[in-house]
């Protein structure tokens, strides 16, 4: 099974720019292409939140355009930048998402089981996971103690070095810290929120960011540095599950050259 993770897309409505730069809809469109060209092709794709910049329901309609011609399904939870009503008004058609409440859910339908939170708290730029939505992942955990499981959430539980972000991660995460070691069957815990490719041994099992197809947070590991980010070369993290472990990639969006080979017609490494 393949996994394509997009996260933080920030989409604006048609013709504006993000933060005046990143055309932020002509990148969600080349990603979304270079998706359905993958090969092999991706399963699912999980949309792991900030979908628009502002909330606003024509920035929804946009994004919902846009991810309409993903090639698989998709399954969207919530970010910071996102407002939950209008989210689920464009994506009504979504029967996996709750009609109320916080947008969180479970996919069984795969190898791996797939269990969406939302660590959003509105009007606020952190996350949370409060004793409601621990106690609600904790059922579900319960639920399936044998079977292969991936958490994915907006905010990192983690620091990450970046200390305009770090601020603004998810709140008690020692708990869900906790919770998870006592879950082995969680094999992945995946985040967005940063911008940035980032990963971490935690709890006993592997927490990882994935970057935006759009614009990344600068890499400034100096205390107080500047909130900045960068037009880097654009990506999506693949897991790849081999029916063992999740064994996370980096695709790179764009044209480059090759592939090339390594060795001659008659077997020999090219010189």
């Amino acid at each position: 099974m393949l996994i394509a993770q997009i996260t933080d897309t920030h989409i604006k409505s048609p013709g504006r720019l993000s933060y005046g730069k990143v055309d932020t809809c002509l990148y969600l469109w080349q990603c979304v292409n270079h998706i359905n060209a993958l090969l092999p092709r991706p399963d699912v794709v999980l949309v792991t939140g900030d979908i628009t910049d502002f909330g606003r329901q024509e920035e929804y309609v946009q994004a919902g355009l846009l991810f309409e011609q993903l090639a698989m399904p998709y399954f969207l939870i919530p970010g910071n930048h996102d407002l939950s009503d209008e989210m689920r008004v464009e994506f009504n058609d979504h029967s996996y998402m709750p009609s109320h409440g916080f947008i969180q859910y479970v996919i069984e339908d795969f190898p791996i089981r797939m269990i969406g939170l939302d660590t959003t708290v509105s009007g606020q730029p952190y996350g949370l996971m409060c004793k409601e939505r621990l106690n609600w992942l904790e059922k579900q955990l319960m639920s399936q103690p044998n079977k292969p499981t991936l958490l994915f959430m907006h905010h990192p539980p983690f620091k990450t070095g970046i200390e305009h972000m770090d601020v603004q991660n998810c709140r008690n995460a020692d708990a869900l810290g906790r919770l998870v070691e006592h879950h082995p069957q969680i094999k992945y815990v995946l985040c967005g929120h940063v911008h940035r490719q980032i990963e971490i041994a935690w709890h006993g099992t592997l927490c990882a960011i994935g970057p935006s197809p759009a614009h990344a947070v600068a890499l400034d590991l100096s205390p107080k540095g500047d909130s900045a980010f960068r037009l880097e070369p654009r990506a999506i993290k693949l897991l790849y599950w081999n029916g063992t472990d999740l064994i996370g990639h980096l695709s790179f969006i764009g044209g480059y050259e090759g592939p090339y080979p390594f060795f001659d017609n008659d077997g020999l490494l090219i010189e």
